[in-house]
C-alpha cells in the first residue's frame, strides 16, 4: 500500500526540489495579496469559466440521481460524492497534517451508482457546501500564507490546493451538466 505522499505523488501534487521564499514575504505588497484572494474566491465560487455548484444541480430530479445516460460511466450521485470526498481531502491536507488521504482512487468514489436515500444526497450538499466554504474562509484570511509551503507536504502551497479544489469541482461540475443534458433534465 502506498504511502500518504506516494499516493499525493500519483495524483499530480508531487514535491517540487527547490524550496523558494514566499513570494508574499518578498514583496510585501497588500493590494496585489487581496486582489489574489478576491480571484480565488471568484474561481471557488463558480467566477469566469468555472460553474456555479448551486446552479448544477438545482432542480435535478430525485430519480435522476442514480442514472447513467447511454456512453458515460457515471451518475449525479457519483460525481457528487467524488466532489465531495476530494474537496474534503484538499482542504483537510491544507490544514490538518495529521490527515490521511483516502485510498487511491476507490476512496475517491461512492460504491453505488445512486445515493442510498434523499437524506444521503442532501448530507453529501450541505457537507460539500460547507467544506467549500472552510476553503473560501482559509483562502479570504489575510493570516493565510499563500504562498508558504504547506509543511507536510511535498511542496504544495494554499495557493496551489485552492486552484487545484476550484479546478477540479468545475471539471467534474461541467460533466453534470453534460450528463443532465444527455437526460434531458438541463435547463440554462
Amino acid at each position: 500500500m502506498p504511502t500518504k505522499q506516494q499516493s499525493r505523488k500519483s495524483r499530480g501534487r508531487g514535491s517540487t526540489k527547490k524550496k523558494a521564499a514566499s513570494p508574499r514575504q518578498k514583496t510585501g505588497r497588500p493590494a496585489e495579496d487581496r486582489a489574489l484572494r478576491e480571484h480565488l474566491l471568484y474561481l471557488l465560487g463558480g467566477g469566469g469559466a468555472h460553474l456555479d455548484f448551486a446552479k448544477a444541480i438545482a432542480g435535478l430530479p430525485a430519480e435522476l440521481r442514480g442514472a447513467e445516460p447511454a456512453g458515460l460511466p457515471f451518475s449525479a450521485w457519483r460525481l457528487l460524492e467524488h466532489m465531495r470526498i476530494a474537496q474534503w481531502d484538499i482542504l483537510e491536507f491544507s490544514v490538518n497534517p495529521r490527515h490521511v488521504s483516502p485510498a487511491w482512487p476507490d476512496g475517491y468514489w461512492p460504491e453505488s451508482d445512486a445515493p442510498p436515500s434523499d437524506r444521503a444526497w442532501e448530507k453529501s450538499v450541505k457537507e460539500f457546501r460547507r467544506d467549500l466554504k472552510r476553503m473560501q474562509d482559509l483562502v479570504a484570511n489575510p493570516r493565510t500564507d499563500l504562498y508558504a509551503r504547506i509543511p507536510h507536504g511535498e511542496g504544495q502551497t494554499i495557493l496551489r490546493e485552492a486552484l487545484l479544489a476550484a479546478d477540479h469541482n468545475a471539471y467534474h461540475l461541467g460533466q453534470l451538466v453534460l450528463m443532465r443534458r444527455l437526460l434531458g433534465a438541463w435547463r440554462n
